[in-house]
């Protein structure tokens, strides 16, 4: 134990625990293709699969409380967390393989019910295995100092997981399959599969000697029930705003990677699909770099909610200033080296590419707070009640994230609808208008900048500054020493 009763985990547990976030994230990236198996393989139309998929998010938020209210009751023989993880990706890998393998051998008839079966199946082993990445941090370090660097590692896998996972589908998958087929699904599962088995496995080797009794709470078992939840929800102002701050934060962000936004963006606004590729290539690493420093250099020394603040403000003003560069400058004009038609750096590319980069930057930042601030709240709670919930924690905020983002879609129609666009929706051969690139730059930046605004203001009911975690540890540091004396 260190000083003011905070344990400290070692680097490389927190760089290889992160990994278990990485693995349900691939599976979240492999999964985003599934409307195209629906619609080619199991027989519904695209509305259908849009309307199941919607409704398989929502299904999500429904297990995600069930789920944390087991992870709170468990503490047994292999800890609280890691058998979450493995379960979880053992349903996981097996419900995937069964949705892309079998699924189209049934009769047609079959086909559909089969399909919602397992992939409601599918949803809980991702519940499982994702509230854990929450939850575990209250015992893998309850340092305020260190517990940011999580953010570090889980900003720097996902950065590079959604840089290069494109790439490898659209670059090479669909050249060599030429459709989303099932040579396709099959080979990526291939990939991926192992791959997250793997990145589990290390997660589980490095929460293990921390997934112990001793780290949990105030180190003796509390009874939960579903009333405390309630007391919880009601009196924990902690995750009350960090749940506001961060569902809106999601919204932003899905609505702003939705399909038809990068299309509006970069092949009608731009005139060029291919700078979508181009873009990721050339900021990913600044990015990182970015993200990395402000964790360092501001959450370790000031705190997470200061380093929400700055990755906010960051944010307003970057998202801003690229919806006015798009109108102030000429988006026809972005080329990079390698792409076709390159003529040399333009004013708009190198204004375009350092805006981006400090807008993502300071998205990094304020993103990778959320989970470990997650931990702090769970902190707060025992501090407040005596309560360790950390699988509450960890799904109220996953259910109502999920529940906000899932109407990212329905927001996107009807703003396409509001301008025409009621049958179809825009596409790569749609001509450019005034009205289009107004929907496209508000989806793209007008609703981040909302979400931040919304940090800002969450923020300032935020009780967890860093002074007042080094308290709270305190606490529940003496709370142990007392309990371990009358034992």
């Amino acid at each position: 134990m260190e000083k003011l009763g905070t344990h400290k985990a070692k680097a490389w547990q927190i760089a290889l625990f992160a990994l278990n976030n990485t693995s349900t994230n691939i599976w979240l990236f492999y999964m985003n293709f599934i409307a195209y198996y629906m619609t080619g393989y199991v027989g519904v139309g695209v509305v259908l699969a849009s309307t199941i998929i919607m409704g398989m998010r929502l299904w999500d938020a429904v297990t995600d409380p069930i789920v944390g209210f087991i992870v709170d009751k468990t503490d047994g023989k292999f800890g609280k967390n890691r058998p979450f993880m493995v379960i979880g990706n053992i349903i996981l890998v097996l419900t995937t393989f069964l949705l892309v393998f079998t699924t189209h051998h049934f009769p047609e008839g079959l086909r559909f019910p089969y399909f919602i079966v397992i992939y409601a199946l599918y949803i809980i082993g991702y519940t499982c295995q994702t509230v854990v990445t929450k939850s575990a941090q209250t015992c893998l370090t309850n340092d305020p100092a260190q517990r940011p660097t999580f953010g570090i590692y889980d900003g720097m896998y996902n950065a590079l997981l959604f840089a290069i996972m494109p790439v490898v589908v659209s670059n090479v998958l669909i050249p060599k399959h030429q459709d989303f087929n099932l040579g396709l699904f099959h080979e990526l599962w291939y990939y991926v599969a192992p791959i997250t088995v793997v990145f589990t496995w290390l997660a589980v080797l490095a929460i293990a000697s921390k997934d112990r009794h001793e780290f949990f709470g105030t180190g003796k078992p509390v009874k939960v029930t579903f009333k405390d939840y309630w007391e919880v929800l009601k009196h924990n102002r902690g995750i009350q705003m960090l749940v506001f701050a961060a569902s809106t934060d999601k919204l932003g962000q899905t609505i702003k990677g939705n399909a038809t936004i990068l299309v509006i963006i970069y092949a009608i606004i731009c005139g060029n699909y291919g700078l979508q590729g181009a873009v990721a290539g050339y900021t990913t690493i600044p990015t990182i770099l970015i993200m990395i420093l402000g964790v360092r250099f501001v959450a370790s020394r000031l705190g997470q909610r200061k380093a929400l603040l700055l990755g906010s403000w960051g944010g307003i003003i970057t998202n801003a200033a690229l919806f006015l560069l798009f109108y102030i400058g000429n988006p026809k004009t972005m080329s990079f080296p390698g792409l076709e038609g390159f003529t040399g750096w333009t004013f708009f590319t190198v204004a375009f590419i350092v805006l981006w980069v400090l807008g993502n930057g300071f998205n990094s930042l304020a993103g990778t707070m959320i989970i470990p601030m997650t931990a702090d709240c769970a902190d707060y709670e025992v501090y407040r009640s005596g309560k360790y919930v950390p699988g509450l924690m960890g799904t109220l905020f996953s259910s109502v994230d999920k529940i906000v983002s899932s109407f990212a879609t329905a927001i996107i129609g009807i703003l396409c609808a509001s301008i025409g666009f009621k049958e179809q929706l825009p596409t790569v051969d749609t001509p450019f208008s005034e009205n289009l690139k107004f929907i496209g730059l508000l989806c793209m930046f007008g609703f981040m900048i909302l979400g931040y605004i919304c940090n800002v203001i969450a923020m300032k009911y935020y009780p967890l500054t860093k002074e007042k975690m080094e308290e709270i540890q305190g606490e529940i540091a003496r709370i142990k020493a007392e309990q371990m004396d009358q034992a």
